[in-house]
């Protein structure tokens, strides 16, 4: 243990402990703006400096390590002059028009200028500019980049995908694509980590919101939307509302006020994808085994653009099966159209969605299978769903709760927990139960799954047939879970990637909170809603079951070949 004193309180600590986490251990607070724990420890920003007895320069308290006897002062007038001045500093390179910034009131930089009380900047504004390609599902405006390098080490050190890098010297220090590239000729996955760890506006997803209410304006339109499960285990953060006040129902209560026609549940394609891709998966296992080479679940863009980018060999490899939202969107425009008795150029489908690389998804080659232009026409993230219900002035704490429309509103229990890492492979494990034995399983019998481990192995018998699956969530992990597969080292049968770690329920598109989300709060949401269904399995669906008798026919027939499947 060492022995220091900060701001006059004693205190023991763990040797190799910095200054950061010995003032947190003791209930002070120092501000910090590039930090990251464990990921980008670089001090880069010289917010968080401290004055040290005996040292002429103040320290970064994030990598610096606290010595036997220091004497710390966090607030002196000396520390908070030069944090004051490397902040001013900071700014005379950020284009601080925070009125028109998407991260305006949930801006680290914006809320340490406010605690400094920096009312003006003595040196001249000259914000780096570069063009932006307002097109591309990810922005990056430079003139916000605040050079801290979290983008970097998250892209290099979580996701492996190497897309940011630092370059040039001295003042003309700047973040750019790796390789000179642009960010649309690039590797990036559109996993949008980078933006969900931005301290700033630097990086954010393409604003959808103004084109969504067009359409909702547009009486020649019927405006349909379906909500990702991920969705509803973090929509109201952004609201100050607590999981118990933000539910579902208050969800579509409160976007019925904006003027949606139809409000359906993403789940009830989850469930779908849960037929197609359990038997698809059934179908392919006398070859997997004998190939010894798995199945990959296909339903996160962000893992498919990864594997199409890194590991283009093994595309074959991925279930065919669409993702949920381009089921519900095909569905939509052919089955549901039908019901309606209207042209399916008449729809105009609106995800909600928890992820930025679902706005790329639904311009991809096969994602018009009603040959009507795109079967989901619009993908607008968790955050602009908060910016959507804003613009009208909703107030969801005061928006009564309202049930999703029919035939497409109806889910179960799998369904909702395709947005944990873990869930597509339970639900889809109890489905493949039931098809190979004739019974259900328990509902929870293949739980192991779960959790927010970046890979998690087991084993579980199907009548007879041993089958070993793999769950992996961040790409990093699915790097790793590929490389096994490409040296023969592997025995899975069936593997689940998800590229955000922990899911989608930590997607790109989620609200962002400094120093990250509370990823088990929201994965806890989505087992509570599994465990309150009255059915926890996808084919006993009833309106599933509907589908298929009156539309579809069966998993994997001709129909459900056309509308529900790609070819990568």
């Amino acid at each position: 243990m060492v022995n220091l004193t900060i701001n006059g309180i004693q205190t023991s600590v763990p040797e190799g402990t910095t200054i950061l986490e010995a003032a947190k251990s003791v209930g002070i607070t120092i501000p910090t703006l590039c930090f990251l724990k464990d990921l980008n420890e670089i001090g880069a920003c010289r917010v968080c400096v401290v004055e040290v007895k005996g040292i002429e320069k103040c320290v970064p308290a994030c990598n610096s390590v606290v010595t036997e006897g220091m004497e710390v002062l966090t607030h002196s007038e000396k520390a908070r002059r030069v944090r004051k001045t490397n902040v001013k500093l900071i700014l005379s390179q950020h284009n601080f028009h925070c009125a028109t910034c998407v991260r305006s009131s949930n801006c680290s930089l914006q809320d340490i200028a406010q605690i400094l009380n920096i009312t003006d900047l003595p040196y001249d504004n000259v914000p780096e500019e570069k063009p932006i390609n307002f097109d591309f599902p990810l922005i990056r405006d430079t003139s916000k980049c605040i050079k801290c390098m979290r983008c970097v080490q998250v892209c290099d050190k979580i996701q492996t995908l190497n897309i940011w890098d630092v370059v040039n010297t001295g003042s003309r220090t700047t973040v750019n694509v790796n390789h000179n590239k642009k960010l649309e000729e690039s590797d990036c996955s559109l996993c949008g980590q980078c933006i969900v760890n931005c301290p700033v506006g630097a990086l954010h997803a393409r604003d959808d919101v103004g084109k969504v209410l067009s359409a909702v304006e547009n009486p020649d339109k019927i405006t349909i939307v379906q909500i990702a499960p991920a969705v509803r285990a973090a929509w109201g953060e952004d609201f100050g509302l607590t999981h118990a006040e933000a539910t579902e129902k208050r969800l579509v209560g409160s976007l019925r006020k904006v003027g949606f026609d139809y409000i359906f549940d993403t789940n009830f394609s989850a469930d779908l994808t849960i037929m197609e891709e359990g038997s698809e998966f059934l179908e392919r296992l006398g070859e997997i085994k004998k190939s010894r080479v798995p199945m990959f679940t296909s339903c996160c863009p962000g893992w498919v653009s990864f594997m199409k980018t890194q590991y283009p060999e093994y595309l074959s490899r991925l279930s065919s099966a669409k993702s949920p939202q381009q089921m519900f969107g095909a569905i939509a425009k052919s089955y549901y159209a039908k019901i309606l008795g209207v042209d399916p150029k008449q729809l105009f489908v609106v995800s909600l969605m928890p992820c930025v690389s679902k706005k790329r998804e639904i311009t991809l080659e096969g994602m018009d299978s009603c040959k009507t232009g795109a079967d989901v026409d619009a993908v607008l993230t968790t955050r602009e769903v908060a910016r959507l219900l804003k613009a009208y002035y909703i107030n969801p704490k005061e928006a009564e709760e309202d049930d999703f429309d029919k035939p497409l509103g109806v889910s179960t229990g799998a369904g909702v927990i395709f947005g944990a890492t873990g869930g597509v492979m339970e639900a889809a494990l109890r489905t493949a139960y039931k098809l190979v034995t004739g019974n259900n399983p328990d509902a929870d019998a293949f739980k192991v799954v779960r959790g927010l481990e970046g890979i998690k192995e087991s084993e579980f018998d199907l009548n007879g047939t041993k089958i070993k699956v793999a769950v992996a969530s961040g790409l990093g992990n699915a790097r790793k879970i590929m490389e096994l597969v490409k040296a023969g080292k592997s025995d899975w049968d069936f593997v689940e990637i998800m590229a955000c770690p922990g899911g989608c329920i930590n997607g790109g598109g989620q609200p962002i909170h400094d120093g990250g989300a509370d990823v088990q709060a929201r994965s806890n949401v989505l087992y509570s809603l599994d465990k309150a269904n009255k059915i926890r399995f996808s084919h006993e669906n009833p309106e599933i079951a509907e589908c298929y008798k009156n539309f579809l026919e069966k998993p994997l027939g001709h129909k459900s070949h056309e509308l529900l499947h790609v070819k990568y």
